[in-house]
């Protein structure tokens, strides 16, 4: 199978949009709408955070009721987190305006928000601006959902790609507070394929373990996160099934898009000036490679090293160390952008810390630790952390 990346967001079947409805005081986008025409199954995956908007709790019982949605209402500037019952009414009141402008059933509408928590929501807006922002969809209306659902982001973020008919696209927002299991991040995925509620599930498990659950800026998970697919049928394809070819050829897709998405989002990270791939190997399972790549994408000794562009590879090794899976340090390998810098635990004699502060320069960067034990691996995804987090995030709610 061959995917094609296309480079304007569309997909049969759908229409999108985005407005500035007065959510936010700055006049930018706040509002997004996202519409099959058609009923479409769909699925998706939440914060573990025990603290959650109303809309995590009203889109979960919608998907778990509902054989199948038609649209994705989203706001930012207001994340209507911990916001007692006028939250809760408030969220509720979304779904019902939303679903009346559309002419289908509340249960047909999924909701997200994004934006600072506790601030009381404010309705008086997205009753306003909704009747004109339906009326408004069209089908390359993804890129302006994509600008209406950004918060501390610099770009909008989007990913489409094709393949034997089918177009699986979509967009996301998430800039901090990004950490594996869901952080500050909202994704919606849309696609023309024909396949059922529970299997596309799992399709997106495993599309979002290899991608949105790999990737790390600050290492906080918040209260709203969610990814929600969407699936309407209208390729004519036969019902895919798990365990086929063409179930995999779809989870090949999904997870292209949700990578791409994910990166973006890394990329794109709160004051970050670096894309940094962290990579284990020779661990005796994946889930220990995977918890060792995480502890030194989530140092932020490590991250702060990176930015500051010190070859500091103590630091490294140090979170190596405390992961928390067994190790034998006099086996442990480390390399920074193909380089070695350690080998069997000590470090490589003749290292030029002028040539190795010369590569910490680019944009790209990759971290290789080798355990030796065993022959699993995994990676993660980081980025530095810069003077800029700070500031950006001392100043968030003023």
């Amino acid at each position: 199978m061959k995917l094609k990346t296309k480079k304007t967001l569309s997909v049969p079947g759908f229409v999108a949009g985005g407005m500035a409805c007065g959510i936010k005081k700055n006049g930018k986008p706040d509002l997004a709408l996202i519409v099959s025409e058609t009923p479409a199954t769909a699925a998706g995956l939440f914060t573990t955070n025990q603290v959650v908007s109303p809309t995590v709790t009203v889109t979960r019982q919608h998907l778990q009721a509902a054989k199948s949605v038609r649209a994705i209402v989203a706001n930012s500037g207001n994340a209507n987190a911990c916001t007692g019952p006028s939250g809760d009414r408030a969220c509720r009141d979304m779904v019902v305006l939303t679903a009346k402008q559309l002419g289908v059933t509340e249960r047909d509408v999924l909701v997200a928000s994004t934006g600072v928590i506790g601030v009381p929501f404010p309705l008086a807006p997205v009753e306003k601006g909704l009747p004109q922002l339906a009326g408004n969809l069209v089908a390359n209306g993804w890129d302006d959902a994509a600008r209406a659902i950004l918060t501390t982001d610099l770009v909008i973020k989007t990913a489409c790609v094709e393949y034997g008919g089918v177009t699986v696209g979509g967009i996301t927002k998430g800039s901090g507070m990004i950490h594996p299991n869901m952080a500050t991040m909202l994704a919606f995925v849309g696609t023309n394929l024909k396949i059922g509620k529970a299997d596309l599930k799992a399709a997106l498990k495993v599309a979002n373990e290899y991608t949105f659950n790999r990737i790390n800026v600050d290492g906080d998970t918040s209260t709203n996160d969610m990814i929600l697919v969407l699936a309407n049928g209208q390729a004519g394809n036969a019902p895919v099934k798990k365990g086929t070819q063409a179930f995999k050829e779809f989870v090949a897709a999904l997870t292209e898009v949700c990578r791409s998405l994910a990166f973006q989002i890394v990329k794109d990270g709160e004051g970050a000036t670096k894309f940094v791939t962290v990579g284990v190997k020779g661990a005796k399972t994946e889930k220990q490679a995977l918890r060792v790549s995480r502890a030194v994408a989530d140092s932020k000794l490590v991250q702060t090293a990176l930015f500051g562009e010190d070859p500091n590879w103590g630091r490294i090794i140090a979170a190596v160390g405390y992961a928390g899976v067994p190790l034998k340090p006099e086996k442990i390998d480390i390399a920074f952008n193909g380089t070695p810098l350690v080998k069997n635990g000590a470090p490589v004699a003749g290292l030029s810390v002028a040539a190795l502060h010369k590569q910490m320069k680019a944009k790209d960067l990759r971290i290789d630790i080798g355990l030796n034990l065993g022959r699993a691996s995994a990676e993660t995804y980081t980025c530095d952390l810069s003077y800029d987090y700070v500031r950006i995030n001392a100043e968030y709610t003023t």
